[in-house]
């Protein structure tokens, strides 16, 4: 860094968030992530737009983002068995090229003027097959990489990056590729990323995989009911998903649908206040990442992560009664740094207190659960907005999500690792 001022190469040295850096494999799977994050950020954009060109109709785009998360909610169970079973690193580098694959034809198809609706949905379910064998192994190899003491920084540094890519840069670098160029070549800027992500990957130090002796459907089942059967005797685990799915289920329909709504015909904006409103909620997100990453986590983590999500999706109730767009600001802001800093100690959580052989099985149950009941959500949000109203209906969605939510923080046995009954990794500069 010789061309910074002296003071701010010292300053950069010493923030804990890039201690995890030093290690080269984490610093490799770190750089493979932030290049295909940014690629997601641009398949964000050029999907919308390039399902809007071909049928101007909502239901279209619906019937896509049906088919791109079944794959998730069938396979991910299989995918956390996997990613315990076999090599880590050769499960993500298959995703990627799956995803690569997929959606590279979609931009050659973009770019000669033939795609269809059908092909997307075809095409895009195989990138949801992708996502659900790369995800819990993605989670799951982090601790491979690293010292335990080093996962909190990592996991921060990682929510940093996620949102600077997804909802910051990546939308907004993308939405111009796709104004002057079309969506197709956004689609193949990010099946290319897919390509500098699987070669990354593939350059980290093979680690030992644990040895199988038998393979098979019923293998497979008796190996998930391993990861079940863990989540099962932990009272901090399986609250936490259930909490999770039961909140999810409330307010995660409201907030996709009727936001845009409120933003529209309550405030009277158009849709460049709702990427402001999103743009802010990125920027939440990267301070609690930045803070996290600096200080470290607080002792009392799971009372802290449940006050956090619980604060969170209260909040969203304050979209319901917003009359300016300063106020969707701050509750954007606010509701993005709790949930990041809940996801951040909830990741930890899982990474320090899950035995390494089973944690890419119950990081599958993990995002079955956080994936599983969203298509409800989307689908009862319409009756109920009709019959009680977009406001009212926003406003029961944080309160009653926020209930949820917070309700099974009180389970016996939930707090037991913040108590010292299951040990908790320890780091420096943890908060009081």
């Amino acid at each position: 860094m010789p061309l910074l001022p002296r003071s701010l190469r010292a300053r950069i040295l010493r923030m804990r968030l890039l201690e995890p850096l030093q290690e080269r494999d984490f610093a490799l799977l770190t750089t493979g992530s932030l290049v295909s994050l940014l690629g997601d950020g641009f398949f964000s954009v050029a999907l919308a737009w390039q399902v809007y060109e071909i049928s101007n109709l909502p239901t279209a785009l619906s019937i896509v983002g049906v088919a791109w998360t079944l794959p998730v909610v069938l396979f991910v169970l299989l995918g956390g068995v996997f990613s315990d079973r076999y090599d880590r690193r050769w499960m993500m580098i298959g995703a990627d090229c799956v995803r690569a694959a997929a959606i590279g034809v979609l931009g050659v198809l973009s770019i000669a003027g033939v795609i269809e609706i059908w092909h997307i949905v075809v095409l895009i379910a195989f990138v949801g097959l992708g996502d659900a064998f790369f995800n819990p192994a993605s989670t799951a190899i982090v601790p491979d990489l690293l010292r335990d003491e080093q996962l909190p920084q990592a996991n921060a540094l990682q929510a940093l990056v996620r949102p600077m890519m997804i909802r910051l840069v990546g939308p907004a670098v993308g939405g111009l590729v796709v104004a002057g160029v079309g969506p197709g070549t956004a689609f193949l800027v990010d099946g290319s990323s897919f390509v500098l992500s699987a070669v990354a990957i593939a350059l980290i130090s093979t680690r030992p995989s644990r040895q199988v002796v038998s393979h098979g459907l019923r293998q497979a089942i008796a190996e998930v009911g391993e990861g079940l059967s863990f989540v099962r005797r932990n009272p901090w685990c399986w609250a936490t998903l259930l909490s999770a799915m039961f909140s999810l289920l409330v307010f995660i329909g409201p907030i996709q649908v009727l936001l845009p709504f409120l933003v529209k015909n309550q405030l009277g904006l158009g849709p460049d206040a709702l990427g402001a409103i999103f743009a802010v909620g990125g920027v939440g997100s990267i301070a609690a990442a930045l803070a996290v990453g600096h200080w470290g986590l607080p002792r009392r983590r799971i009372t802290i992560m449940y006050a956090a999500w619980a604060g969170g999706v209260a909040l969203f109730a304050g979209y319901g009664v917003m009359n300016s767009v300063w106020q969707a600001f701050v509750i954007g802001f606010v509701t993005a740094a709790l949930f990041e800093l809940g996801q951040i100690i909830w990741i930890t959580l899982l990474q320090t207190l899950v035995p390494r052989e089973l944690l890419g099985r119950v990081s599958s149950l993990d995002w079955l659960v956080s994936t599983g009941l969203v298509p409800l959500s989307f689908a009862l949000t319409g009756p109920v907005a009709a019959l009680l109203g977009p406001g009212p209906t926003m406003i029961a969605a944080g309160l009653v999500g926020s209930l949820l939510m917070g309700a099974l923080l009180f389970v016996p046995g939930v707090r037991d690792p913040e108590r010292g009954e299951i040990p908790l990794t320890e780091t420096a500069g943890d908060l009081p």
